[in-house]
């Protein structure tokens, strides 16, 4: 590895693709490969939280198949920072290439906690690499870590150097002029690469709907003293991203001036805080930190619990203890909960449900529709206006965000004053082709999408799959159970019928007695017409019972027909 100050260099007459995997059309699961020649460089390697028709997924991560059909090519993997909708599939494409992992310390040291959770650590390479250093990766490509503002510390943009010209990419930001840590963003570098001239600008697009500018993280620290100050005999409790830092930090100073001890829940909550104060990213003062069974030798106003959940996850502390399912905690209605998030788009429901929850067992839920307890790591239209003025690029790239945030981004690059030519609204798994002649958009140009991971599997669950139990969420399941001479074709018993999820079969008896007449027919009709086909039976089977429980019930189950072959 070489890490070093960098420019640009020439532009030779080669072709330059850039190809987001991930992270278009979508808010999380943010991956792109810049490919020029024979070498290629991935940005970011994140995840999506399933949606609420992906049933019984656990995590949505990027489909591999590009980057596993050219793994040869691949030079380095550069992270912009350490949120899991941008680390979160690294373990999975690790485990089918062999690459170097560069990113700055803590970026590194979360993604170390990810590693040894798949028994990876030994084998991936990795590189702390400070803001303001460059890395060269291959004989192509140099990247350039450039000091950024975020919901979290350690956050850089990118500046990609090939030999076409200079790629920026922006991660995620905000300009924050009073960061809990670190510096301001480095606006000078981005002016001076615009002096320069910059090839491509990709930015991010999360906040690009909402005008003005995002408010600094401090301004949540001054709403937390507060609600500490009202909160006399009250056990505080405080749902946030586990990888928000600078808002648990800002929650552990509030907690140590008035005397709380503060106890962290959730496994991601558990590990985050544990490295970010091994590698000194958090400030927690001797004795203050106490372990889960610790607290109940406290008063309540003598404890302050973080934990996972501000996006209502099923399994999260916060929604566990609000449906009275947690073993160590019980709300009480001394208790007050603030959860310092927003919901993403698409969780707002699993959120109002928690809330409501907490309120009925009597709560006192402090959420971001009473007081300002979240501030957005994302920059606004102003913000993301000052990029695009110092940047002043050829071509431009809106990424990260839904179709309508891409759509708003490039109108407003438009606004600006770029040419609309120049502007590029992608998708997962187009191509942007430069060549000194001009950029063209390749639309689906290489494989892309999602590849569902489920317990220990990863891509065994599709479509299909989903689709079922869709269906049996819905509708239930009907499975009728014959059994049948394997020469004759006879009907030696049944059909019985078992019924889970359509009908309680004690309180359906005729329906169930009517079922098996419909079905015993058909049957009789196969033995009759010598048809022993086991699929053929099974097929008719499912399509009588299909239209009978339809005219009686205008419900359409899964039906599920079982034929046992008997040797007599």
């Amino acid at each position: 590895m070489a890490i070093r100050k960098g420019r640009g260099a020439g532009k030779p007459s080669g072709k330059l693709r850039v190809i987001p995997l991930g992270g278009l059309h979508e808010v999380g699961k943010n991956i792109t490969a810049f490919e020029y020649e024979n070498e290629i460089i991935i940005l970011d390697c994140g995840v999506a939280f399933p949606q609420d028709d992906m049933l019984g997924i656990d995590l949505v991560i990027p489909d591999f198949t590009y980057l596993l059909q050219n793994r040869e090519k691949i030079k380095g993997i550069v992270i912009t920072h350490g949120h899991e909708d941008h680390i979160g599939s690294l373990p999975y494409l690790l485990r089918e290439i062999k690459a170097p992992v560069y990113g700055t310390r803590l970026t590194i040291g979360l993604i170390e906690t990810k590693l040894k959770e798949h028994n990876l650590e030994s084998v991936v390479e990795r590189y702390n690499v400070n803001a303001g250093e460059t890395v060269k990766l291959g004989k192509n490509f140099k990247v350039e870590f450039i000091r950024s503002n975020h919901s979290i510390a350690d956050s850089v943009a990118m500046a990609i150097f090939t030999p076409l010209g200079t790629i920026v990419h922006s991660g995620d930001f905000k300009i924050d002029f009073t960061p809990i840590q670190g510096d301001v963003i480095d606006l000078q570098r981005f002016a001076e690469l615009g002096r320069s001239g910059v090839l491509l600008f990709m930015c991010e697009s999360t906040n690009v709907e909402r005008p003005g500018f995002t408010m600094s993280e401090r301004s949540v620290g001054k709403i937390f003293e507060k609600i500490f100050e009202d909160s006399d005999g009250q056990r505080i409790m405080v749902a946030t991203f586990s990888s928000n830092i600078d808002r648990i930090q800002q929650i552990i100073n509030s907690s140590v001036k008035h005397k709380r001890k503060v106890c962290v829940m959730g496994r991601s909550m558990t590990n985050v805080v544990k490295t970010a104060i091994e590698l000194g990213y958090l400030d927690m003062p001797n004795n203050t930190l106490i372990e889960l069974p610790e607290i109940k030798n406290y008063t309540d106003e003598q404890l302050t619990i973080i934990m996972t959940g501000s996006q209502g996850e099923t399994m999260s502390a916060l929604s566990r203890i609000s449906s009275n399912e947690h073993r160590q905690i019980v709300i009480k209605p001394t208790d007050k909960v603030v959860i310092s998030a927003s919901p993403i788009p698409g969780n707002e429901k699993n959120v109002y449900k928690v809330i409501n929850e907490l309120m009925k067992r009597g709560a006192d839920v402090i959420y971001e529709g009473l007081m300002d307890v979240h501030v957005s790591g994302h920059a606004r239209q102003e913000e993301i206006k000052v990029l695009h003025t110092l940047v002043k690029p050829k071509y431009f790239i809106p990424v990260h965000g839904e179709y309508k945030m891409l759509r708003c981004h490039s109108a407003l690059a438009v606004e600006l004053g770029m040419d609309k030519k120049d502007v590029f609204v992608m998708g997962n798994g187009d191509c942007l082709e430069i060549t000194p002649n001009g950029a063209k958009h390749i639309v689906s140009a290489v494989t892309a999408g999602q590849v569902f991971v489920d317990g220990l599997g990863v891509g065994d669950v599709g479509n299909i799959v989903l689709r079922d139990r869709r269906h049996l969420s819905q509708d239930g399941l009907m499975i009728v159970v014959v059994a049948m001479d394997r020469y004759s074709g006879e009907i030696l018993s049944g059909p019985d019928i078992i019924s889970r999820g359509f009908v309680y079969v004690r309180e359906s008896e005729e329906l169930v007695r009517e079922a098996k007449e419909v079905v015993n027919v058909a049957l009789d009709e196969c033995e009759r017409n010598s048809v022993n086909e086991w699929n053929y039976i099974k097929t008719v089977i499912k399509d009588t019972l299909k239209d009978f429980l339809w005219q009686k019930t205008k419900r359409s189950p899964m039906i599920l027909p079982i034929v046992m072959d008997i040797n007599r």
